[in-house]
């Protein structure tokens, strides 16, 4: 019903959700490990508000019930605090049985929004951000040209949850290289204690069309870890989590280890998986690399 510019992108958990497209592309687009959102026909701009609104006048028609809404593409936050809002009115005006908005999120996009503005936002329905910090690790971070720090994550993250709208955090395994491993993860296990996010989600890096742009940030190589170092890895993030009631998932399509849980309640549980795949992985039902195709 909808005509989208393709690509589009969603987090596993939004395969219920209607995706309206509200931006096309990333405003930001410069990550060195990401090719999703390629020129010419990702290049970023913001969709026209009367687009928006014919697309919700077609489904209204429909009779479709729907209860969730994401907005794409990829940082769809970045739009101006008033034309989030009059895209959050004209959902509940056309799909009032709409419960759940939810977008990705660069944590720059919450520098150009208000704490007031971010509430209005939440009582409007945008309960929900995707946050991809990617790492804690500065070093990780210059790297791979994400344009953040640990601070400017952490800022983003303690006003999102100051406004009442909960936070999903991507992690990407292996995003350091073998180089940067343990710092990564320690790092990113620490901006984590510090945000308390409400949903934690790891992901591993992969690099379909090579690692050539990887390879300019790692002075000329970087290198992956293979399977018995990412489990290393995991193991030292898992081991230096400390979070109350956040909500674990490991179980992307990248992830050879599919692992889920609460923690801190099921911390213990976690590493004992991640110890297993460690020492014995073939008593383990690990992903095989055909079933990690992306």
């Amino acid at each position: 019903m909808l005509n989208y510019i393709e690509p589009v992108f969603r987090p596993p958990s939004e395969w219920k959700s209607l995706i309206l497209q509200v931006t096309n592309g990333c405003s930001w687009n410069q990550c060195s490990f990401c090719d999703m959102y390629t020129e010419p026909q990702k290049r970023f701009r913001a969709q026209k508000a009367d687009k928006i609104e014919q697309d919700l006048l077609a489904l209204a028609n429909s009779k479709a019930h729907i209860s969730r809404v994401f907005l794409a593409d990829g940082d769809a936050m970045t739009l101006p605090f008033a034309r989030l809002e009059a895209i959050c009115l004209l959902i509940k005006q056309y799909l009032p049985n709409v419960t759940r908005i939810s977008s990705y999120c660069l944590p720059r996009n919450i520098n150009n929004k208000t704490p007031q503005q971010l509430q209005r936002l939440r009582e409007l329905g945008l309960s929900l951000l995707y946050i991809g910090c990617e790492s804690g690790d500065d070093e990780v971070l210059t790297r791979i040209k994400k344009g953040e720090t640990y601070a400017s994550s952490l800022a983003a993250l303690q006003k999102i949850k100051a406004a009442g709208i909960k936070a999903s955090v991507m992690i990407l395994n292996g995003l350091g290289g073998v180089e940067l491993s343990k710092q990564h993860a320690e790092n990113s296990a620490k901006l984590m204690n510090a945000a308390q996010p409400e949903y934690l989600s790891t992901l591993v890096v992969t690099l379909p069309l090579g690692t050539e742009c990887m390879d300019a940030s790692f002075d000329g190589h970087f290198q992956l870890p293979n399977q018995a170092q990412l489990f290393t890895e995991m193991h030292i993030l898992l081991s230096h989590l400390e979070l109350g009631k956040t909500v674990f998932r490991s179980d992307h399509a990248s992830n050879y280890l599919v692992l889920k849980g609460i923690l801190g309640k099921d911390k213990a549980s976690l590493v004992a998986q991640v110890e297993a795949a460690m020492t014995t992985p073939e008593r383990i039902a690990l992903r095989q690399e055909w079933q990690r195709g992306l």
